[in-house]
């Protein structure tokens, strides 16, 4: 049998590996020591127990209380049998009695065994515990040790002791792991088991792609960039809305990165999987317009006390708004938290019933909707000096004439009168038949009724004279 010097030399490398400091190996071996004293004085043997730092020898000294009549051999000695030792002993005092290791038998050796490995699992355990009790949502790095009935069992870089598994509804279903495998994954969530705390990963969670964002885009690290809300669907695509702390920082931008080199890595890891990258932004209204990118939303409605966003898009934006099976506009409900219920320009006008929406009736009916003078047919110099003056949006400059426009800086007299040209190919003119071409420009930007009848067009005309006639030729 080993001497005491050679086993606590055997522990102590154990407890190396176990990256414990001396003094809790030294707790270790005396909580071992007291467990083989147990085995063979009682459960309640009391000790002390001094270690030597240089030999690794060891001093162990059984204490036992003098009593008169023994109720716990453990812990006690009868005042008869302590003065066979010593006469001077008394009720009360404490005997003190030498134990050499080698008095230990196996099964007392195994105790000692026994005890330190579970304490060091425990210490082990609770170590794993408080080291990943904070991360979750952090990304890990390991290599794939085994598949085990779906499940991928993983070894954790720089902690392999951990017990941490990729479940199967976890997983991409496009991709695949063999053992041996480098593979990386957010921490979901720290599981309580009988053998201990377990990390459980995933690869399906968008608190991954957040993880990769993380990784690969330094504002996002830094906080400058935060993700504001993320929606996915694993294998096919995922929406993330990002809003950057610093004006001088565009979010997209630092998300995509020089020629898409960030935006890609992310976009490798994930298999191939598209991302939307959008700017956050505080109103639902706005935010839903950005969430169903890459379509292009001609007119947004909300209803707050249902939570429910009415988006109407062009034709030709229909099927690009919807996406495959109807994922991007999901995923774009997913983002913004709020049900969106999409139609085309053209169903929409059919709807007829939906003018309430608008928050106007007949007199409102051909009001047209607003948008950034940026999309009309303008040179760059026109809209520069529109917008020196104040004017950026259509409705700004809808009421404005010739002599207006040219009062304006910058603007001459082909500038008025392309601006003049547009406020009249973009507006219903009243007490005329609206042409095709007039009509399907209105389907654009105008979505709140059907085209008028006759019989509206003429009270409308007869109503604009009786205006002129009061007010005279402007």
């Amino acid at each position: 049998m080993p001497n005491a010097a050679q086993i606590i030399a055997a522990f102590r490398d154990v407890a190396s590996t176990k990256s414990l400091s001396p003094e809790d190996m030294n707790d270790l071996i005396k909580d071992g020591i007291l467990a083989g004293l147990a085995r063979i004085h009682g459960p309640n043997v009391r000790a002390e127990i001094n270690i030597d730092e240089d030999t690794g020898e060891f001093e162990i000294v059984v204490l036992r209380r003098v009593v008169e009549d023994v109720e716990d051999p453990s812990c006690e000695i009868s005042l008869e049998e302590a003065r066979w030792d010593d006469d001077t002993y008394e009720v009360g005092d404490v005997m003190e009695i030498p134990v050499d290791f080698s008095q230990f038998g196996r099964n007392a050796v195994m105790a000692v065994k026994q005890r330190i490995v579970q304490r060091v699992r425990e210490n082990e355990r609770d170590r794993i515990r408080d080291e990943f009790a904070d991360r979750v949502g952090e990304l890990l790095s390991g290599e794939v040790q085994q598949t085990e009935r779906g499940k991928l069992v993983v070894m954790i870089n720089r902690q392999k002791d951990a017990d941490a598994i990729i479940p199967w509804k976890d997983q991409n279903p496009r991709e695949r792991f063999r053992q041996g495998d480098p593979i990386r994954a957010v921490l979901k969530k720290v599981e309580e088991t009988p053998k201990g705390p377990r990390l459980i990963l995933s690869r399906a969670d968008p608190l991954f792609v957040a993880a990769l964002f993380k990784l690969e885009v330094p504002e996002i690290y830094q906080g400058i960039v935060e993700i504001k809300e993320l929606a996915r669907e694993v294998g096919g695509r995922t929406k993330i809305a990002v809003y950057s702390r610093d004006d001088s920082i565009d979010p997209v931008g630092a998300c995509v990165g020089l020629k898409g080199s960030r935006v890609q890595a992310v976009v490798s890891e994930l298999g191939g999987e598209r991302i939307d990258i959008v700017p956050w932004h505080p109103d639902t209204e706005v935010f839903a317009r950005r969430a169903l990118a890459p379509a292009r939303v001609a007119k947004v409605l909300s209803d707050p006390s249902r939570q429910v966003i009415t988006a109407i898009v062009d034709e030709d934006q229909l099927s690009l708004a919807i996406g495959r099976n109807g994922q991007n506009v999901r995923l774009a409900s997913q983002l913004i938290g709020w049900q969106i219920d999409l139609y085309g320009s053209r169903e929409w006008l059919e709807k007829g019933a939906d003018l309430s929406l608008f928050g106007g009736g007949s007199e409102e009916t051909y009001e047209t909707a607003d948008f950034p003078l940026a999309e009309l047919e303008l040179d760059a110099a026109t809209l520069a000096a529109l917008s020196t003056a104040g004017y950026d949006t259509f409705l700004q400059i809808i009421d404005l004439e010739r002599a207006d426009f040219l009062a304006i800086p910058g603007i001459g007299e082909s500038g008025a009168d392309r601006l003049l040209q547009l406020i009249d190919e973009l507006t219903v003119v009243e007490g005329e038949a609206q042409a095709p071409e007039a009509e399907a420009e209105g389907k654009l930007f105008d979505f709140q009724g059907e085209p008028p009848s006759a019989a509206e067009d003429e009270a409308e005309k007869a109503a604009e004279t009786a205006d002129d006639g009061g007010e005279g030729e402007g």
